[in-house]
């Protein structure tokens, strides 16, 4: 069986834990920003983790 290749596009926007879960940022944070409230910001700065759902997906499209 041949190689796999890793997504290029998922691999900039997830990071794999040592636990097996991933990690991603969180959004809205790109632009429009003037309206957004400074917590808000402050908020969304920190990382978040991927949904038990999505996982198997990213799973696939990040195979190493």
């Amino acid at each position: 069986m041949p190689k796999l290749k890793t997504h290029r596009g998922a691999a900039k926007r997830f990071k794999k834990t040592a636990s097996g879960k991933f990690k991603r940022a969180k959004a809205y944070r790109s632009h429009i920003l003037t309206h957004k409230s400074s917590k808000r910001m402050k908020q969304l700065r920190k990382g978040g983790m991927v949904h038990k759902t999505n996982e198997e997906g990213i799973n696939k499209l990040l195979p190493y």
